[in-house]
């Protein structure tokens, strides 16, 4: 048995419709390469169904996986910045893992990698060697097969979603589909669905459009976005 090697990472951090996925694994290393010959990559080089393929197929060779799924009203009524938020959740998903692991790989989404893996490595309830770095989604494989659970996960919970709304767009604001969406059905029900995370910038610029007075959450601290780097994050 070799060591034990865990990833992490998030799905739908940006949106304004659905949940933030957190997906946390844990392989063995002699399994590292089952998962590159599988084609494990990030899961934004991945197409919705070749992602969707891989789901069950990465579980088959995981000694250990947690997914969080974090609804909007969790993360309108959290008490620090979004940044914080992330951080608390992978310490959560991390700690449920039943078989801890050796080293953890980590997607940072701090600009300060080091510092976003020392604030997940004080909250752990077990010791491990951390490597936090931005696109570490791109660079080792735990990562990738963790980031294919949390968007295949955010993937099917939109699509649920679709099914009760009808069409509601990827959830992201800059989909026209999705600004529709939220435009047409605050004419209707002089409100928003609880589906959408009402402390978004989007949701005040509809609600003045509309007359609606919903206030955004602004981030407090520089340290926890740079809109720039994370608009290219699942």
């Amino acid at each position: 048995m070799g060591r034990k090697i865990a990833g992490i990472d998030e799905a739908g951090r940006g949106p304004a419709i659905g949940p933030m996925v957190v997906a946390a694994v844990v392989v063995d290393e002699k399994n590292l390469s089952k998962l590159r010959e599988l084609g494990v990559r990030d899961s934004k080089r991945l197409t919705p169904k070749r992602r969707e393929r891989l789901f069950n197929e990465i579980i088959k060779l995981l000694d250990d996986y947690v997914i969080l799924e974090l609804w909007p009203r969790e993360i309108d009524s959290r008490k620090g910045t979004l940044n914080e938020f992330e951080v608390e959740n992978f310490i959560k998903a991390l700690n449920s893992l039943r078989i801890k692991p050796d080293v953890v790989y980590i997607d940072a989404a701090d600009v300060k990698e080091e510092r976003f893996g020392e604030d997940i490595r004080r909250g752990l309830n077990f010791n491990a060697e951390i490597v936090a770095e931005h696109k570490a989604d791109d660079r080792f494989v735990p990562v990738s097969a963790a980031s294919i659970l949390a968007k295949v996960t955010r993937d099917r919970a939109i699509e649920r979603l679709k099914e009760e709304y009808g069409e509601i767009g990827s959830g992201y604001p800059s989909d026209p589909k999705t600004r529709a969406f939220l435009e047409e059905y605050y004419r209707q029900h002089g409100d928003f669905p609880p589906i959408v995370r009402k402390t978004w910038k989007t949701l005040k610029k509809i609600g003045k459009k509309l007359g609606a007075g919903a206030e955004p959450r602004e981030d407090k601290k520089g340290q926890t976005s740079l809109e720039e780097f994370l608009r290219g994050r699942s």
